[in-house]
């Protein structure tokens, strides 16, 4: 195997998958489109000139993955929700269980609501606070520019924050409602 494939693939494997999965929100399709980047990447890495960096390539590369992915399904993505805990993500140092529960539904609520956000939107959140990219970074391997990435950065925080409230004011609300019961 090309040894630098072979280097691309130990850096960076775990934040394209990490992408995918989120993207996606489906082990294995996340796996398959993973599968997808790197048919890509051989077919086309001499022809990467290092504009950007190689996570950014990646990165864009599985962008494209991902809506091809999307166009096929003929439907508009749902996310299915955080991903699965296991005993051994919790150790010793972690937080007690009953954190963990409030925090478990914490995530639940942000996955929900993020889905109910634009597609631009969940791709700038994915990438800027689940990848930890940069607004440069995100703007090259969106293809956008660093403003709109600013923009739909700034539009989907407040968004995100407005359906949090309204899911947390109804659940409230639910919850109220059942002890009076």
């Amino acid at each position: 195997m090309d040894p630098v494939f072979e280097q691309l693939y130990e850096k960076y494997h775990d934040d394209l998958f990490n992408f995918l999965f989120y993207m996606v929100r489906n082990r294995e399709h996340a796996e398959d489109l993973v599968q997808e980047v790197y048919v890509k990447v051989l077919r086309s890495y001499k022809r990467f000139k290092g504009q950007c960096s190689e996570k950014t390539w990646l990165l864009s590369i599985a962008r494209h993955v991902a809506i091809d992915f999307f166009r096929r399904q003929k439907h508009r993505r749902k996310w299915a929700g955080p991903p699965e805990w296991s005993e051994e993500s919790i150790g010793a140092d972690e937080p007690m269980p009953e954190e963990v529960a409030i925090q478990k539904e914490e995530i639940q609520l942000m996955y929900r609501c993020l889905a109910r956000c634009t597609v631009d939107q969940q791709l700038v959140l994915v990438l800027r606070f689940i990848q930890s990219l940069s607004i440069a970074e995100t703007a090259a391997a969106l293809g956008w520019t660093e403003s709109k990435v600013k923009t739909t950065q700034h539009r989907a925080l407040k968004a995100l924050k407005q359906y949090m409230e309204e899911e947390a004011e109804r659940e409230g609300w639910q919850h109220e409602k059942a002890q009076l019961e």
